[in-house]
């Protein structure tokens, strides 16, 4: 039976991939920080499947013993603080664990399990200001936050430990990938529960910042196994993740207000404060290289992805009013 070692499990693709690796009879092992009480929401159909065991990105004596208890076949590195948003009023942070917490795990994997296969969560924002598009493996990393500079540390960190110790070190050079696990934090679930509070009459407008920004969005459930085929290659390699489809927020907003016979420009309000001070306006991937080496290919449409997420939290929050633990208003 293989073993797997998943840093950020409880977070969305955490937990996609956790599903995966349970549903092909690993043994997964998910890594839980000693401080922090987890949110198992995500995982909560098979949390007890799961092998817990405590431990923190910052903390290499942890992750060293982590390794060593799980022994570790495949070990993918998913803990980060990922809300780009966040990473201005929290650069310090940021750095501490997307940047410098990739150098621990795989100094840690170095040091206890040096033949495990090991997966780095690297993120389309490290092109930011994109010097081309679409954007492949060797386009110029130019990030415009201390999100994307992070991630292209722990990039770099991870090609430097593979071309210096020999280490298998992948890294997944992911695009946005949604579902309706995402936090709420983020674009896309801001807008589907938005839709849904709307829908349900709990608010009347939904905040928004710049709605011309372009993105390249995905489904997560099929970015997860894309993760999954890069370490059963033969030689470690880094690979970008992609849809190659372009869709900016304003058609986010207007797929998940017409889902539910509504229209975004009666409910959507622009608000200065989402507006990012360095803004990314455009990411669109080349995954030509995934499909041909990995034989990866996207399963989820853009607007079926919305749909799903839509609907999900339509049944939440529906689910949460009924309860009691929504007011009705």
């Amino acid at each position: 039976m293989k073993k797997a070692l998943i840093t950020g499990v409880t977070g969305q693709d955490g937990s996609y991939l956790a599903e995966l690796l349970l549903q092909k009879g690993y043994k997964v092992y998910g890594l839980r920080r000693r401080t922090s009480t987890p949110n198992y929401e995500n995982v909560e159909a098979f949390k007890h499947e799961i092998e817990w065991i405590s431990g923190d990105l910052t903390d290499l004596s942890s992750l060293i013993e982590a390794i060593q208890v799980s022994k570790a076949d495949e070990v993918y590195n998913l803990g980060a603080q990922s809300f780009v948003e966040a990473s201005w009023p929290q650069p310090l942070l940021t750095g501490q664990i997307t940047a410098l917490g990739v150098t621990h795990i795989l100094e840690a994997v170095r040091i206890a399990r040096p033949q495990a296969k090991f997966y780095q969560a690297s993120s389309s924002e490290m092109f930011g200001k994109v010097v081309e598009t679409p954007q492949k493996e060797s386009t110029p990393f130019y990030p415009r936050s201390p999100y994307g500079v992070s991630k292209v540390y722990g990039h770099w960190i991870t090609v430097n430990y593979r071309e210096s110790f020999d280490l298998f070190a992948s890294s997944g050079i992911l695009f946005n990938h949604e579902s309706p696990r995402r936090g709420i934090e983020f674009v896309s679930r801001k807008v589907t529960d938005g839709v849904a509070r709307i829908k349900l009459g709990l608010q009347k407008e939904l905040r928004m910042g710049n709605l011309d920004a372009k993105r390249d969005w995905g489904f997560a459930g099929d970015f997860v196994k894309a993760m999954w085929l890069m370490l059963q290659q033969d030689t470690a390699d880094d690979y970008v993740i992609a849809t190659g489809e372009l869709h900016t927020v304003r058609e986010l907003l207007e797929t998940a207000f017409s889902h539910v016979d509504l229209n975004y420009e009666d409910h959507v309000v622009i608000d200065p404060k989402f507006i990012r001070p360095a803004e990314v306006d455009l990411l669109l991937g080349d995954c030509s290289k995934a499909q041909e080496k990995l034989g990866w290919r996207q399963e989820v449409s853009f607007q079926e992805m919305i749909r799903i997420m839509v609907e999900a939290d339509l049944q939440r929050v529906e689910w949460a009013m009924k309860s009691r633990l929504i007011p009705v208003v």
